[in-house]
């Protein structure tokens, strides 16, 4: 019996497989028999791994990427999702070079049709310019959500799904449609299980309305081919 995750992003690697999407780096990619994993490129990754091919130029750049992080990869069947890609202002590596890297992740999560999972710090704009450019067909989704409802708003007329985690706004939370809502442990040591019991609080719904809406939701995101 299939095991659906319940916990769409965390960097916990000793979850009981199944139970959670777990998040690896290409090179670091091991996966136990019934887990559920994503795969990507993360944005604080790009200056260590792309330090001459910044140098060198766009193609340098898409083809360490392409070394980094191939098709087969991408196409494992226990890989639910590519990324985290993303794009993070607070970081050294250039803006657009953080961007080559993402566009070539977000081609690949759309040609194999498996959903992108998104680290975005203080870049709204490109990220929102990028969804109009490229107009994936597979769902974007921003882990760890932490804007303001206005901000919510805004990426759902745009098509995004959000996830949220330990750290969130409640009226955020509160207000998002059932239908565009994930949850996550990222890094943090709160179990799953309390996160739910929090948000289904913060909704003013039960655990089981909460539960069973997020299960439908990751069956028509990370199971649906």
């Amino acid at each position: 019996m299939t095991i659906v995750p319940v916990d769409i992003h965390t960097h916990n690697l000793l979850q009981t497989p199944g139970t959670a999407i777990v998040n690896y780096y290409p090179e670091e990619f091991t996966p136990q028999e019934g887990g559920w994993y994503s795969v990507g490129i993360h944005p604080w990754r790009v200056h260590s791994s792309f330090e001459d091919s910044m140098q060198a130029g766009r193609l340098a750049i898409q083809n360490e990427a392409e070394r980094m992080f191939s098709r087969e990869l991408v196409a494992h069947p226990q890989v639910l999702a590519i990324g985290e890609a993303g794009l993070d202002k607070l970081i050294d590596t250039p803006v657009h070079v953080q961007i080559k890297v993402f566009e070539y992740q977000a081609r690949l999560a759309d040609e194999i049709g498996k959903p992108l999972i998104i680290h975005l710090v203080r870049a709204v704009d490109e990220l929102l310019k990028l969804k109009q450019t490229l107009r994936p067909s597979v769902p974007w989704i921003i882990h760890g959500f932490r804007g303001k409802p206005a901000l919510a708003q805004e990426f759902l007329r745009h098509g995004f799904y959000l996830s949220f985690g330990e750290k969130y706004q409640a009226d955020a939370l509160r207000t998002i449609p059932s239908g565009c809502l994930f949850l996550e442990t990222d890094e943090s040591r709160i179990p799953i299980t309390e996160l739910y019991q929090c948000a289904a609080k913060v909704r003013g719904i039960s655990l089981e309305q909460l539960e069973e809406t997020i299960r439908e939701n990751i069956g028509k995101v990370f199971f649906k081919r």
